[in-house]
């Protein structure tokens, strides 16, 4: 059985075992500039991608809590980095499939997080923040691209203050990538 992913950079990644040498930012931007939040199901001639989700989310993060450290700033960014190899999955589908793809999902996290020198393990007050900063995001999304009515995105993601200036425009993947890859380069001098 075949349990690895050929990347543009040439790199084999270990799906069951995935290593930190195997990971480069290059493949995960240019596959998450590639991947659809909410299935595609989002209005506007471009699909909002995960590349730009996490770029928001990062952006959220860091201007939830003025004094987060770098490394926390670079979890928000890289938060769905794994989604670059499996897809960005809906919740309700991720706990359908159950805790053997939690797990599949942590493991290729863990290693990614090492790749780009921050721990494996995200501490629990930088996870619940930048779970914060992902709903907010999610709420901008659903209102602004996913047509949900803004009562309906408040009972399922909150309503987030602060953010009422922000306008999503879905970008092509190759403007999504560089501004990923931007924001990365950004962060790791922060590093």
């Amino acid at each position: 059985m075949r349990a690895w992913q050929r990347m543009l950079s040439g790199r084999r990644l270990n799906l069951l075992e995935p290593s930190p040498l195997d990971i480069e930012i290059e493949d995960i931007a240019h596959g998450l500039s590639r991947v659809a939040r909410w299935n595609g199901q989002t209005s506007g001639e471009w699909a909002y991608s995960v590349a730009e989700h996490s770029v928001l989310v990062e952006t959220i993060t860091a201007g939830m809590r003025k004094s987060i450290p770098p490394a926390w700033r670079m979890a928000a960014l890289l938060h769905d980095a794994a989604e670059y190899v499996i897809g960005d999955m809906i919740s309700p589908f991720k706990a359908a499939v159950g805790l053997d793809y939690k797990a599949f999902e942590n493991n290729l996290e863990s290693a990614i997080n090492i790749r780009f020198g921050i721990p494996a393990k995200t501490p629990e007050t930088a996870k619940k923040l930048i779970k914060r900063a992902d709903h907010a995001s999610a709420y901008l999304e659903a209102i602004q691209l996913a047509g949900l009515d803004p009562d309906e995105a408040r009972r399922l993601f909150g309503k987030p203050r602060g953010l009422d200036a922000t306008i999503l425009r879905p970008v092509p993947p190759a403007e999504a990538k560089a501004i990923f890859l931007q924001r990365f380069e950004f962060l790791s001098r922060l590093l």
